[in-house]
């Protein structure tokens, strides 16, 4: 387990692994757009909600939706991939 990470995690972790991703998705053109284009956000709004629960959530669903791309996100972050499905599980319950 990353050390990032307590056993459990909280809200707030779950937050910061999906601000994680969200940059990790941000640094490669094609990933975001990507992204962009099968969620429908356009970039102007990502980027003025980049912090709220319902971005957070479709950028860890994406990653979700994604294996291969997730198991390059855990391997770069140095998290367990089940981390990223604790944090949606976490995200949507305050959704």
């Amino acid at each position: 387990m990353n050390k990032r990470f307590k056993a459990r995690m909280s809200q707030g972790d779950a937050e910061t692994l999906a601000l994680q991703i969200l940059a990790f998705l941000a640094e490669d053109r094609r990933r975001l757009e990507r992204f962009l284009a099968l969620t429908g956000l356009r970039a102007e709004a990502l980027q003025t909600n980049a912090g709220e629960t319902e971005t957070l959530l479709a950028v860890t669903q994406h990653l979700l939706d994604d294996e291969s791309l997730l198991l390059v996100f855990a391997s770069q972050a140095g998290v367990a991939p089940e981390h990223i499905a604790e944090a949606h599980r976490l995200l949507g319950a305050k959704a």
